[in-house]
């Protein structure tokens, strides 16, 4: 019987028929090819490979580990699990279908080195921790295909080099080895192949059909023509009930976690008889009380789901069928990938409604409608050079079996991040590991490599577990766990907001307004409390920048307003009296034009620039325009910005004119400029306690008992100060501020921000009063400083001075 036959036996049997692209895929992996597969969100992406590979288990019986799946997130782990399993007991298979992640027992890991599994799903973290065990090469030597789900996920971040470097070793092993990926889109397809394949030559495997996404968006009844960020979505909250039918479940995504409390509170809030019907799941929740909610969106026994990026992923959850964003969510791709999670099913069509929590996100709804309809998609840069990560896996096969220099090197000069490695940074980098550099030659501790009958193994067993409890690249501050005094646990919240609170502080978290008791080493104690008034933790991390793509398209939909020439919609046409008002106080830029407000009120003299680059971008643009003028100008400002401008504030006029004379916005020495106006030195310090964490530098504790964040930042900043000093050229020094200028102040994109800018016309306008476009960037500095209370009282005076002067403008017009 052919594996083909049995496809189609277990497609009929289950009343599925199969897509073409499915099919494609089929057919390539049967003839031993390599490749990628793309298809939209719930259109059965997973069994275009799993189906294969389950009837080729069937049809041709051999022992030993066949196949590996590769998964980004633990959760995603279990429910693939779950469907693959379904899978092969429908075909009749008898297949030892095995998980192991994080979560997975001492006995169950025990069992699976005893007797491989035919099947094995497992996370990078955990697939490095398995290259760590005596006799990994024995374990592999049948695998046959690797998948990588997910892949666009991993790719353009450390985790995605982890699965590059751990293929490199499998195939090493097994050069006949297939390699296949499944991604969503995204921009740069042949690009994450290339990078999946390391080179060799693949398949990419598109589907043809596209999911139909119906985008929909809650508009106000009335827009505030000075609107601010975090005012509209609240007001919102009584419109979005009644979105929660009886008959089916609600997915709402929110960009933070603590935007993910709040509205959780609100809707029970405003409607209580959602209380047993209503659930909220964010990373930082206890693992069971996930757990509980994901079983739950399963048998479709909640109204509604309030989530964050937590619930991206998924195999399936067919109860849900329709999706709430909260605010925009800054990017195409993640717009479509929540989406998808509504009609997560082959075609059924995904229904999202668009909640703005800021007047002016309501153009970025018109600019994701358009994108959907164009076919426009960001791209995922992947990462390269990252010597931190391939010092950890350096060790962490020295830890296994041990290995040959010469041969890995092979093996990793074949992957996309380390192309470009040459045979200096190899001897630099393999120095580092045997004797600590030339740096920390003196120290024994750093001499971590010793060479044993002709391979180069970590002898210290203290090393050895240390490396064991540390593989990974994620690198987060110190968590306090939050405890109940009866020993339940809620889950943890940042050491650093925690430090914020004394006993009997409130606070709000997994839904509950808290009490805090005490802190005992990194636990919190807490109560319940009936008080409704408390902090609600914030996150590192918390905004996302508005993309590079999504950027795009907000220029040119400004530009299709101001000429006219603008397809109408709902959310332009809501939008139209606050654009009004912007031109008629200001001016709406073209495409081709820089807009650059000045205006002067009791704070001082402010000038706001609007790129519509993103808040990154913006920083670093405001950081850069202030210290080049700082140079021949002795003048300070303060810096605010959103992702459509940014404001410069000094207590006495900017030269501005004599500034764009000198060239701020010019393209010249921009690394050096940037480093030094955005203090690079002390960022970079910090990237490089990430950095060392992760190359093994320093030591972030045990499981349990983390070493404090103060004391991992004074270790890590002392290596960074003597490596300065001694040694600036090491690998890990340059990666520091590498990563500052690329990730923290998009160098790359900053300087295509400053070469348009370039070319534009500069459209300079003196403000009578705020405008639309700067009112909320004025808002975000006065929230800095002012608490909620008096921010809203500041913001009520500012909107009745511009109606008062509106009235004035009025009357002299009568007149």
């Amino acid at each position: 019987m052919s594996i083909g036959f049995r496809i189609e036996q277990y497609l009929a049997a289950k009343g599925f028929q199969a897509f073409p692209f499915q099919q494609e895929a089929w057919l390539n992996w049967e003839q031993g090819k390599s490749g990628l597969v793309n298809a939209p969100t719930g259109s059965g992406k997973t069994f275009s490979l799993a189906l294969p590979l389950l009837a080729d288990m069937l049809e041709n019986p051999r022992p030993g580990l066949k196949a590996i799946w590769i998964t980004p997130i633990r959760a995603l782990s279990q429910d693939l699990e779950k469907a693959i399993r379904e899978a092969a007991d429908a075909m009749g298979a008898n297949l030892d279908i095995a998980l192991r992640t994080g979560d997975t027992s001492s006995k169950e890991k025990a069992r699976q080195r005893k007797k491989a599994p035919d099947f094995l799903i497992t996370t990078p973290e955990s697939l490095h921790i398995m290259l760590c065990l005596k006799g990994y090469p024995a374990l592999f030597s049948s695998l046959k295909t690797v998948v990588i789900d997910e892949w666009h996920e991993l790719l353009g971040s450390k985790r995605g080099v982890q699965t590059e470097l751990a293929l490199s070793r499998l195939k090493g092993l097994n050069p006949g080895l297939q390699t296949w990926g499944i991604s969503a889109t995204i921009g740069n397809l042949e690009q994450a192949m290339d990078v999946l394949l390391a080179g060799e030559e693949g398949v990419l495997v598109r589907a043809e059909h596209k999911k139909e996404i119906r985008l929909q968006s809650l508009l106000p009844e009335h827009i505030d023509l000075l609107p601010w960020a975090g005012h509209l979505g609240i007001k919102l909250a009584e419109d979005v009930i009644p979105l929660f039918k009886e008959e089916q479940s609600t997915l709402v995504f929110t960009n933070t976690r603590s935007q993910t409390e709040i509205w959780y509170r609100v809707l029970l809030e405003k409607e209580p008889e959602l209380s047993g019907l209503l659930a909220m799941h964010h990373g930082s929740l206890d693992t069971e009380t996930r757990s509980w909610v994901e079983a739950a969106l399963h048998r479709g026994s909640l109204r509604a789901v309030v989530c964050t990026s937590s619930l991206d992923l998924g195999v399936d959850f067919r109860p849900v069928e329709q999706v709430v964003q909260i605010g925009s969510p800054k990017g195409i791709a993640r717009f479509l990938q929540r989406a998808g999670r509504s009609g997560h099913q082959p075609g059924a069509a995904s229904l999202i409604w668009f909640v703005p929590t800021h007047a002016l996100e309501l153009i970025e709804a018109s600019c994701l409608r358009k994108a959907m309809e164009e076919g426009i998609m960001e791209s995922r840069e992947p990462v390269i050079r990252a010597f931190d990560v391939l010092i950890q896996y350096l060790v962490t096969l020295a830890v296994g079996e041990g290995f040959d220099p010469q041969q890995i090197k092979q093996e990793v000069s074949k992957t996309f991040c380390f192309r470009s490695l040459d045979d200096a940074e190899w001897e630099k980098l393999f120095f580092f590991l045997v004797n600590g550099g030339k740096t920390l030659a003196a120290y024994d501790e750093f001499s971590r490599l010793e060479l044993v009958e002709g391979v180069y193994k970590v002898m210290s067993r203290k090393l050895a577990l240390r490396h064991r409890l540390s593989i990974g690249t994620i690198v987060s501050d110190p968590v306090i766990r939050i405890k109940q005094l009866n020993g339940k646990s809620l889950g943890s919240v940042e050491e650093y907001f925690i430090s914020s609170l004394k006993p009997g502080d409130l606070f709000w978290f997994s839904g509950l307004c808290l009490e805090l008791i005490q802190v005992k080493e990194m636990t919190a104690l807490v109560r319940k409390s009936n008080q409704m008034k408390g902090k609600v933790p914030s996150w590192a991390g918390g905004r996302m920048p508005l993309s590079g793509k999504l950027s795009r398209l907000l220029r040119r939909e400004l530009d299709a307003w101001k000429n006219g020439h603008l397809k109408p919609d709902l959310e332009m046409n809501c939008l139209q009296p606050l654009l009004e008002k912007q031109a008629e106080v200001s001016a709406v830029p073209s495409d081709d034009e820089l807009l650059i407000e000045r205006y002067e009120d009791e704070d001082g003299h402010h000038l706001f620039f609007y790129p519509f680059e993103g808040r990154l971008v913006h920083e670093g643009l405001g950081g850069l325009i202030a210290y080049r003028i700082g140079q021949w100008c002795p003048i300070s400002f303060s810096l605010a910005m959103n992702d459509y401008g940014f404001e410069l504030l000094s207590d006495q006029p900017i030269p501005l004119e004599e500034a764009l004379e000198t060239n701020v916005l010019g393209t010249e020495e921009l690394s050096f400029d940037l480093l030094n106006s955005m203090n690079g030195l002390e960022m970079a310090r910090r990237k490089f306690r990430d950095i060392s964490a992760i190359s093994g530098l320093v030591f972030q504790g045990f499981p349990g008992k983390p070493i404090q964040n103060k004391h991992l930042q004074a270790s890590s900043g002392l290596f960074f100060d003597v490596f300065r000093e001694n040694e600036p050229d090491h690998l890990l020094l340059q990666q520091a501020y590498e990563e500052v200028l690329q990730n923290q102040m998009e160098e790359g994109r900053m300087r295509e921000a400053l070469e348009r800018i370039g070319q534009a016309r500069l459209r300079i306008v003196e403000l009578n009063e705020p405008s639309p476009f700067c009112f909320p960037i004025m808002v975000d500095r006065l929230r800095e400083r002012m608490s909620f209370e008096s921010l809203e009282d500041r913001i009520m005076r500012l909107q009745r001075s511009d109606s008062e002067a509106l009235k004035t403008k009025a009357k002299a017009k009568r007149r």
